[in-house]
């Protein structure tokens, strides 16, 4: 099997957590957009953590994105999944190049550098839930759980990885985000924090073997673990002609009418997928007549 997140629970229901195995859809991401092995590593870590938080969306039509935006030479990214798994992203600067901070870890961080992060959830209100929380390393899972504590008062435990070959091939990619809820004990959570400080990092566990399935087990095993659900995890983005057509709609028969006067076509790049797509005299006329109604 491909890419997948597990949703699981632990001690009773009070603990919620969830692993992922991203390789395939980390890799995705590097093809498309081409970006430097820092840059693939900062999208892919932002990749799965959008991938696990949008599981926990409610409803088919839920979204949620991450926007990061920070001082450092990437300038930014965001990424934005659903409820099934489907994820899609960017960095805003792909060719970022920074010296490592050691020979096997990549200065993520770095290349991020100081700023926020934004989360918008999407859940079909007049009003979607919007979240801002300063970086507190660059690194991202830190900035996630930070997230986490401080917007939703979820304590959370967060490992995200990316593992990058010489050649910018995704060699593993992965994570966890594990959660504490209202009635777990004391005894449970200073288990729980001993457990996650001493175990390796994701991609090592990933690169050894591990699954999702033995990660989880290796945390919380002994805590009545409970696999809720195995939901595959893609890279997706479903742009289309009919989309951006809308979109140009949208702008309004007055810039519709500039644009056929001044350029008489009109090419627009989808960020996701870098699939362009153009439009002649004849389609903004067409289009012109759909904003006109």
């Amino acid at each position: 099997m491909g890419d997948y997140i597990l949703r699981a629970t632990a001690a009773d229901d009070c603990i919620r957590a969830f692993a992922a195995t991203t390789k395939e859809t980390v890799q995705k991401a590097r093809e498309l957009h081409n970006t430097t092995p820092v840059a693939s590593a900062a999208l892919g870590r932002l990749l799965t953590a959008g991938a696990m938080m949008g599981v926990m969306l409610k409803s088919d039509d839920d979204l949620i994105t991450l926007q990061i935006k920070g001082d450092g030479p990437l300038e930014g990214e965001l990424v934005t999944a659903d409820c099934k798994g489907r994820v899609k992203g960017y960095v805003f600067n792909p060719n970022v190049d920074i010296p490592p901070k050691s020979p096997t870890k990549l200065d993520v961080g770095g290349a991020v550098g100081k700023g926020f992060l934004t989360v918008i959830k999407d859940l079909g209100l007049k009003e979607p839930y919007v979240g801002k929380t300063e970086l507190i390393s660059g690194e991202i899972a830190e900035d996630i759980a930070y997230y986490y504590a401080k917007s939703e008062q979820v304590a959370s435990a967060v490992s995200l990885g990316v593992l990058v070959d010489m050649d910018t091939s995704i060699l593993q990619a992965g994570g966890f985000i594990i959660q504490v809820m209202p009635g777990i004990t004391e005894e449970i959570i200073t288990k729980l924090e001993n457990r996650i400080n001493v175990i390796p990092y994701i991609t090592e566990l990933l690169s050894m073997g591990d699954t999702p399935e033995s990660i989880l087990n290796l945390i919380l095993g002994d805590l009545d673990l409970k696999i809720i659900d195995k939901i595959p995890c893609e890279y997706y983005c479903g742009c289309s002609k009919e989309r951006v057509e809308k979109a140009l709609i949208a702008i309004g028969k007055d810039d519709l009418t500039t644009l056929i006067e001044e350029d008489g076509k009109a090419e627009l790049s989808c960020h996701f997928c870098n699939k362009v797509y153009n439009f002649d005299e004849a389609d903004l006329r067409r289009l012109l007549k759909e904003a006109s109604k």
